[in-house]
Protein backbone atom coordinates (compact mmCIF):
# COMPACT_ATOMS: atom_id res chain seq x y z
CA UNK A 1 0.00 0.00 0.00
CA UNK A 2 1.00 3.47 -0.98
CA UNK A 3 2.28 6.10 2.02
CA UNK A 4 -1.15 7.82 0.44
CA UNK A 5 -3.66 5.73 -1.14
CA UNK A 6 -6.19 7.38 -3.92
CA UNK A 7 -9.29 8.15 -3.00
CA UNK A 8 -11.40 10.38 -5.19
CA UNK A 9 -14.20 12.20 -3.76
CA UNK A 10 -16.35 10.73 -6.98
CA UNK A 11 -14.88 7.20 -6.41
CA UNK A 12 -17.43 6.76 -3.24
CA UNK A 13 -19.25 10.00 -2.74
CA UNK A 14 -22.54 8.18 -2.42
CA UNK A 15 -21.32 6.08 -0.05
CA UNK A 16 -19.52 8.44 1.81
CA UNK A 17 -23.44 10.27 2.00
CA UNK A 18 -23.99 6.98 4.18
CA UNK A 19 -21.36 6.82 6.23
CA UNK A 20 -21.59 10.04 7.13
CA UNK A 21 -24.96 9.35 8.71
CA UNK A 22 -24.06 6.69 9.70
CA UNK A 23 -21.40 8.30 12.05
CA UNK A 24 -23.74 11.63 13.28
CA UNK A 25 -26.16 8.98 14.77
CA UNK A 26 -23.57 7.28 16.26
CA UNK A 27 -21.89 10.59 17.25
CA UNK A 28 -25.47 12.20 18.70
CA UNK A 29 -25.34 8.93 20.91
CA UNK A 30 -21.40 9.34 22.55
CA UNK A 31 -22.84 12.90 23.17
CA UNK A 32 -25.73 12.61 24.86
CA UNK A 33 -23.97 9.86 27.31
CA UNK A 34 -20.64 10.62 27.74
CA UNK A 35 -19.49 13.28 30.24
CA UNK A 36 -18.43 17.00 29.09
CA UNK A 37 -14.89 17.76 28.53
CA UNK A 38 -13.41 21.44 27.66
CA UNK A 39 -14.07 22.04 23.86
CA UNK A 40 -16.50 19.36 23.00
CA UNK A 41 -13.36 16.62 23.04
CA UNK A 42 -15.53 14.54 24.88
CA UNK A 43 -18.12 14.19 21.76
CA UNK A 44 -15.73 12.99 18.18
CA UNK A 45 -15.09 9.89 17.56
CA UNK A 46 -11.41 8.21 18.05
CA UNK A 47 -9.62 5.43 15.75
CA UNK A 48 -8.52 1.83 16.60
CA UNK A 49 -6.88 -0.71 15.06
CA UNK A 50 -10.06 -1.83 12.61
CA UNK A 51 -12.33 1.24 12.63
CA UNK A 52 -13.69 3.83 14.99
CA UNK A 53 -15.09 3.27 17.94
CA UNK A 54 -16.90 5.95 20.97
CA UNK A 55 -14.86 5.10 24.03
CA UNK A 56 -16.70 4.09 26.89
CA UNK A 57 -19.71 5.79 27.81
CA UNK A 58 -22.48 5.28 30.23
CA UNK A 59 -21.68 4.53 33.72
CA UNK A 60 -23.09 7.15 35.28
CA UNK A 61 -26.03 8.59 33.58
CA UNK A 62 -28.52 5.39 34.93
CA UNK A 63 -27.15 3.25 31.85
CA UNK A 64 -24.30 0.65 32.28
CA UNK A 65 -21.05 1.74 30.70
CA UNK A 66 -21.12 1.14 27.18
CA UNK A 67 -19.22 1.34 23.72
CA UNK A 68 -19.93 1.52 19.89
CA UNK A 69 -17.85 0.66 17.36
CA UNK A 70 -17.35 0.37 13.50
CA UNK A 71 -15.20 -2.15 12.62
CA UNK A 72 -14.60 -1.34 9.10
CA UNK A 73 -12.84 -4.32 7.92
CA UNK A 74 -15.53 -6.76 8.21
CA UNK A 75 -17.95 -4.02 8.21
CA UNK A 76 -19.71 -4.66 11.12
CA UNK A 77 -21.33 -2.42 13.51
CA UNK A 78 -20.78 -3.36 17.58
CA UNK A 79 -22.85 -2.60 20.29
CA UNK A 80 -20.49 -3.31 23.77
CA UNK A 81 -21.97 -3.65 27.40
CA UNK A 82 -19.70 -3.78 30.69
CA UNK A 83 -21.34 -7.09 30.81
CA UNK A 84 -19.66 -8.22 28.17
CA UNK A 85 -22.52 -8.69 26.14
CA UNK A 86 -22.65 -7.40 22.23
CA UNK A 87 -24.86 -7.01 19.51
CA UNK A 88 -23.92 -6.18 16.34
CA UNK A 89 -24.75 -6.12 12.59
CA UNK A 90 -23.93 -5.72 8.90
CA UNK A 91 -22.93 -2.03 7.56
CA UNK A 92 -23.25 -3.16 4.09
CA UNK A 93 -27.01 -3.18 2.93
CA UNK A 94 -28.31 -0.90 5.57
CA UNK A 95 -30.38 2.38 4.93
CA UNK A 96 -29.89 5.33 7.28
CA UNK A 97 -33.18 4.33 8.38
CA UNK A 98 -32.65 0.58 9.45
CA UNK A 99 -29.61 1.57 10.58
CA UNK A 100 -30.86 4.00 13.38
CA UNK A 101 -33.63 1.32 13.91
CA UNK A 102 -31.20 -1.07 14.64
CA UNK A 103 -28.51 0.92 16.54
CA UNK A 104 -31.52 1.52 19.24
CA UNK A 105 -32.91 -1.90 18.96
CA UNK A 106 -29.52 -2.96 19.97
CA UNK A 107 -29.08 -0.42 22.79
CA UNK A 108 -32.94 -1.45 24.22
CA UNK A 109 -31.42 -5.17 24.08
CA UNK A 110 -28.50 -3.83 26.45
CA UNK A 111 -30.87 -2.22 28.69
CA UNK A 112 -29.87 1.37 27.62
CA UNK A 113 -31.62 4.51 27.19
CA UNK A 114 -30.74 7.39 25.35
CA UNK A 115 -32.29 10.60 23.27
CA UNK A 116 -30.74 11.89 20.60
CA UNK A 117 -32.05 14.92 17.82
CA UNK A 118 -32.77 12.24 14.88
CA UNK A 119 -32.08 14.74 11.91
CA UNK A 120 -28.41 15.08 10.28
CA UNK A 121 -26.83 18.13 11.31
CA UNK A 122 -25.76 20.39 8.78
CA UNK A 123 -26.79 17.91 5.90
CA UNK A 124 -30.02 17.81 3.57
CA UNK A 125 -32.37 14.93 3.98
CA UNK A 126 -34.99 13.94 5.80
CA UNK A 127 -35.03 12.29 9.79
CA UNK A 128 -33.13 9.64 9.99
CA UNK A 129 -35.98 6.79 11.03
CA UNK A 130 -37.29 8.07 7.49
CA UNK A 131 -33.92 8.07 5.66
CA UNK A 132 -34.02 5.53 2.95
CA UNK A 133 -32.49 7.38 0.31
CA UNK A 134 -29.17 7.30 1.53
CA UNK A 135 -28.56 3.24 1.55
CA UNK A 136 -25.27 3.04 -0.26
CA UNK A 137 -21.70 1.17 1.26
CA UNK A 138 -19.25 0.14 -0.89
CA UNK A 139 -17.46 -1.97 1.59
CA UNK A 140 -14.10 -1.19 -0.61
CA UNK A 141 -14.38 2.18 -0.79
CA UNK A 142 -15.01 2.23 3.20
CA UNK A 143 -11.66 0.48 3.64
CA UNK A 144 -10.02 2.62 1.96
CA UNK A 145 -11.40 5.21 3.69
CA UNK A 146 -10.27 3.64 7.07
CA UNK A 147 -6.50 3.27 5.27
CA UNK A 148 -6.54 6.89 4.47
CA UNK A 149 -7.70 8.01 8.31
CA UNK A 150 -5.26 5.40 10.01
CA UNK A 151 -2.51 7.28 8.14
CA UNK A 152 -3.56 10.81 8.41
CA UNK A 153 -4.19 10.15 12.13
CA UNK A 154 -0.60 8.63 12.88
CA UNK A 155 0.89 11.99 10.72
CA UNK A 156 -1.44 14.09 12.59
CA UNK A 157 -0.14 12.35 15.82
CA UNK A 158 3.38 13.18 15.17
CA UNK A 159 2.32 17.03 13.96
CA UNK A 160 0.69 17.25 17.13
CA UNK A 161 4.32 15.79 19.12
CA UNK A 162 5.99 18.92 18.29
CA UNK A 163 3.87 21.41 20.46
CA UNK A 164 4.24 21.71 24.49
CA UNK A 165 1.73 23.39 25.05
CA UNK A 166 -2.68 22.94 25.44
CA UNK A 167 -3.32 20.21 22.49
CA UNK A 168 -6.71 18.40 21.56
CA UNK A 169 -6.63 15.18 21.29
CA UNK A 170 -6.32 13.28 17.23
CA UNK A 171 -10.19 13.21 16.66
CA UNK A 172 -12.32 12.26 14.01
CA UNK A 173 -15.40 14.67 14.00
CA UNK A 174 -18.90 12.93 13.03
CA UNK A 175 -20.63 16.23 12.29
CA UNK A 176 -17.80 17.02 9.46
CA UNK A 177 -16.00 13.85 8.93
CA UNK A 178 -12.96 15.25 9.29
CA UNK A 179 -9.99 14.41 11.44
CA UNK A 180 -8.11 17.18 13.79
CA UNK A 181 -5.51 18.44 16.47
CA UNK A 182 -5.80 22.09 17.72
CA UNK A 183 -2.99 23.92 19.70
CA UNK A 184 -4.09 25.81 22.32
CA UNK A 185 -2.94 29.52 23.19
CA UNK A 186 -3.85 30.61 27.00
CA UNK A 187 -5.43 33.87 25.65
CA UNK A 188 -9.26 33.76 26.54
CA UNK A 189 -11.62 34.97 23.41
CA UNK A 190 -14.27 36.76 23.91
CA UNK A 191 -17.23 35.32 21.95
CA UNK A 192 -20.08 37.83 21.04
CA UNK A 193 -23.52 37.58 23.01
CA UNK A 194 -24.66 36.18 19.40
CA UNK A 195 -22.56 32.69 19.01
CA UNK A 196 -24.10 29.63 19.47
CA UNK A 197 -23.10 27.50 22.35
CA UNK A 198 -21.27 25.05 20.09
CA UNK A 199 -19.09 27.61 18.70
CA UNK A 200 -18.66 29.82 22.20
CA UNK A 201 -16.64 26.63 23.99
CA UNK A 202 -14.89 25.17 20.91
CA UNK A 203 -13.04 28.66 20.35
CA UNK A 204 -13.15 30.22 24.10
CA UNK A 205 -9.32 30.44 23.42
CA UNK A 206 -7.35 31.12 21.11
CA UNK A 207 -6.15 27.97 18.58
CA UNK A 208 -4.71 26.88 15.63
CA UNK A 209 -6.24 23.53 14.19
CA UNK A 210 -5.17 21.74 11.70
CA UNK A 211 -6.88 18.61 10.00
CA UNK A 212 -7.92 16.45 6.71
CA UNK A 213 -10.97 16.14 5.37
CA UNK A 214 -12.36 13.94 2.26
CA UNK A 215 -13.74 16.42 -0.03
CA UNK A 216 -17.15 18.21 0.16
CA UNK A 217 -19.37 20.64 -1.82
CA UNK A 218 -17.29 23.82 -1.52
CA UNK A 219 -13.67 21.48 -2.03
CA UNK A 220 -14.69 18.22 -3.90
CA UNK A 221 -11.48 16.31 -3.53
CA UNK A 222 -9.40 15.07 -0.08
CA UNK A 223 -7.10 18.28 1.41
CA UNK A 224 -5.26 19.54 4.69
CA UNK A 225 -6.20 21.94 5.94
CA UNK A 226 -5.34 24.27 8.80
CA UNK A 227 -6.76 27.68 10.53
CA UNK A 228 -5.88 30.63 13.23
CA UNK A 229 -8.98 31.27 15.18
CA UNK A 230 -9.56 34.48 15.68
CA UNK A 231 -7.82 34.93 12.75
CA UNK A 232 -4.80 37.82 12.93
CA UNK A 233 -4.52 40.39 10.33
CA UNK A 234 -2.40 39.47 7.42
CA UNK A 235 -2.75 36.02 7.55
CA UNK A 236 -3.30 35.00 4.33
CA UNK A 237 0.04 37.17 3.00
CA UNK A 238 1.86 34.51 5.27
CA UNK A 239 3.92 31.96 3.10
CA UNK A 240 3.01 28.35 2.98
CA UNK A 241 5.16 25.52 1.81
CA UNK A 242 5.11 23.76 -0.65
CA UNK A 243 4.18 25.97 -3.30
CA UNK A 244 1.20 24.49 -4.34
CA UNK A 245 -0.37 25.13 -1.03
CA UNK A 246 -2.71 27.99 -1.31
CA UNK A 247 -4.87 30.07 1.39
CA UNK A 248 -8.57 29.22 0.52
CA UNK A 249 -11.21 32.21 1.26
CA UNK A 250 -13.83 30.50 3.85
CA UNK A 251 -16.55 31.88 6.07
CA UNK A 252 -14.66 35.19 6.13
CA UNK A 253 -11.63 33.68 7.26
CA UNK A 254 -8.91 31.51 5.37
CA UNK A 255 -7.58 27.89 5.79
CA UNK A 256 -4.58 26.60 4.41
CA UNK A 257 -5.05 23.96 2.14
CA UNK A 258 -2.79 21.29 0.43
CA UNK A 259 -5.21 19.23 -1.72
CA UNK A 260 -4.20 15.54 -0.89
CA UNK A 261 -3.23 14.46 -4.58
CA UNK A 262 -0.81 17.48 -4.89
CA UNK A 263 0.81 15.74 -1.74
CA UNK A 264 0.29 12.18 -3.34
CA UNK A 265 2.32 13.99 -5.99
CA UNK A 266 5.28 14.23 -4.56
CA UNK A 267 8.63 12.23 -3.61
CA UNK A 268 7.66 12.03 0.34
CA UNK A 269 4.11 12.69 0.55
CA UNK A 270 4.26 12.34 4.36
CA UNK A 271 7.31 14.56 4.59
CA UNK A 272 5.02 17.26 2.63
CA UNK A 273 1.95 16.92 4.04
CA UNK A 274 4.24 17.45 7.71
CA UNK A 275 5.82 20.48 6.31
CA UNK A 276 2.64 22.29 4.67
CA UNK A 277 1.07 21.83 8.55
CA UNK A 278 4.26 22.81 10.11
CA UNK A 279 4.16 25.92 7.54
CA UNK A 280 0.33 27.13 8.59
CA UNK A 281 1.36 26.82 11.94
CA UNK A 282 4.17 28.91 11.96
CA UNK A 283 2.15 31.51 9.91
CA UNK A 284 -0.60 31.58 12.80
CA UNK A 285 1.93 31.55 15.43
CA UNK A 286 3.87 34.78 14.04
CA UNK A 287 0.71 36.55 13.15
CA UNK A 288 -1.04 36.02 16.52
CA UNK A 289 2.56 36.31 18.74
CA UNK A 290 2.53 33.02 20.50
CA UNK A 291 5.93 32.15 22.19
CA UNK A 292 6.93 29.48 19.45
CA UNK A 293 10.38 29.02 21.15
CA UNK A 294 8.46 28.09 24.49
CA UNK A 295 5.92 26.13 23.10
CA UNK A 296 8.29 23.73 21.09
CA UNK A 297 8.63 20.19 21.58
CA UNK A 298 11.17 18.70 19.15
CA UNK A 299 10.57 14.90 18.69
CA UNK A 300 7.99 14.74 21.16
CA UNK A 301 10.45 15.30 24.07
CA UNK A 302 10.31 18.42 26.88
CA UNK A 303 13.00 17.51 28.86
CA UNK A 304 16.60 18.39 27.93
CA UNK A 305 18.42 15.71 29.51
CA UNK A 306 16.05 13.12 26.84
CA UNK A 307 17.30 14.19 23.75
CA UNK A 308 21.25 14.16 24.75
CA UNK A 309 20.47 10.37 25.60
CA UNK A 310 18.24 9.52 23.12
CA UNK A 311 20.86 10.21 20.78
CA UNK A 312 23.02 8.09 22.29
CA UNK A 313 20.39 4.72 22.02
CA UNK A 314 20.72 5.89 17.69
CA UNK A 315 24.58 4.54 18.05
CA UNK A 316 23.77 1.30 19.26
CA UNK A 317 22.50 0.41 22.46
CA UNK A 318 20.50 1.89 25.71
CA UNK A 319 22.41 5.13 27.33
CA UNK A 320 24.52 4.33 30.40
CA UNK A 321 22.86 4.08 34.19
Amino acid sequence: MEPFPALPLESWADSKETLHRFAQIVGKIRLAASPRRNHWWNVPLHLTGRGLTTRPMGGTDGNPIFAIDFDLVDHRLFVTSEAGRTVSFPLAGQSVASFYRQVFEALRILGIEVSIRPVPFDLPGPPFAEDTGHASYDPQAVNRYWQVLGRVNLLLEEHAAQFAGKTSPVHHFWHTLDIAVTRFSDRVVEQPPSADPVTREAYSREVISSGFWFGDASVPEPAFYSYTAPEPDGLADEPLRPATATWMPSRGSHLAVLRYDDARATADPRATALDFLASAYEAGARRARWDTAALACPDGVTDPLARPRRAATDVGGPPAG
